[in-house]
């Protein structure tokens, strides 16, 4: 009987001490429904940060593409210049001739300079749209990469916020991630 009786004090230490383990487990996991919305919110907010981040690099892309094709352009437009400068001196050195081969050829020296100044025109107009292009993808993608700063911010506060069990630092969290995102959907609509 005595065994008996110390089995079932065993027992009943091994329910209390499970009961004050199950109280304390109890407590950790009311703190963890917190965590997990933390968690979830991280998880949204990096995923957010991906989106903008690649973004952000299609158009640092797309800014790098526009000028160099405006460099291109310039450069075109540097090599139409030579060439009508080229008809010019030709033109002139004809005219300098009398005669009749050099006036026909004068004729198409002058067209040459009427045609490499028009092609110059175009070619000057599209490098700059091709400039402008550039700036405004650039534009956007500054505005991207600011949105980035605030996103990276937002996924270090909620990691603070796990940490202090603080509810207000994962406010603080939420918002600057929304203020990342408001930004990067400005982006759509620089000027």
């Amino acid at each position: 009987m005595a065994a008996f009786s110390n089995n079932i004090r065993k027992d009943h230490s091994k329910t209390n001490m499970s009961v004050n383990e199950e109280l304390n487990e109890a407590g950790e996991h009311a703190k963890e429904p917190f965590d997990k919305m933390v968690a979830v919110t991280m998880a949204i907010i990096a995923a957010l940060l991906a989106i903008v981040s690649v973004l952000g690099h299609i158009l640092s892309t797309e800014e790098l593409l526009a000028q160099q094709k405006a460099n291109d352009q310039w450069a075109y437009y540097q090599a139409k210049s030579i060439r009508r400068y080229n008809s010019e001196i030709a033109r002139d050195l004809l005219k300098a001739q009398a005669n009749e081969a050099g006036a026909k050829a004068e004729e198409r020296y002058t067209a040459n300079v009427d045609k490499y100044e028009k092609e110059g025109d175009e070619i000057q107009n599209e490098a700059k749209h091709l400039e402008s292009e550039s700036e405004f993808k650039g534009r956007q993608a500054l505005r991207l990469e600011i949105s980035e700063v605030f996103l990276e911010i937002g996924i270090v506060f909620a990691s603070l916020a796990i940490l202090s069990k603080l509810q207000v630092v994962w406010w603080v969290s939420m918002m600057s991630a929304a203020l990342g995102v408001c930004i990067a959907v400005t982006a759509k609509f620089i000027v």
